[in-house]
């Protein structure tokens, strides 16, 4: 990261007032995003569905949570591109590696003036 120090004066005084800013340098945007699977399991499906039509994952990680009714297990199944999120043994979520969060409510948004 570059930081440039810069000098302003105010108008009229002749005071000067030292500022700092800062350059922000992004990585460059891939060329493509990888296209997510056309077919994923389900939000509300169970583990034995998700087995039945996806078969084996490619690693099942161990429940998280659970010591308590307010945060019950949660598991996580990866899958080549993908992962499944189950609470308990119902299909939570699935999140496609690389693939932004898909956008709600977006009629809601509101330009800024």
């Amino acid at each position: 990261m570059r930081k440039t120090f810069l000098m302003l004066t105010l108008l009229g005084t002749g005071l000067a007032a030292p500022c700092w800013a800062e350059v922000l340098e992004l990585p460059p945007e891939p060329a493509a995003a990888p296209a997510a699977p056309a077919n994923l399991p389900q939000r509300g499906s169970s583990q034995a569905a998700v087995l039945k039509t996806f078969g084996e994952p490619v690693e099942k990680h161990a429940p998280a949570g659970g010591g308590h009714p307010k945060q019950p297990p949660i598991t996580r199944w990866d899958y080549p591109g993908y992962s499944v999120f189950f609470e308990r043994s119902t299909v939570i979520d699935v999140v496609v590696k690389d693939a932004p969060a898909p956008i709600h409510h977006m009629d809601e948004l509101q330009p800024q003036p």
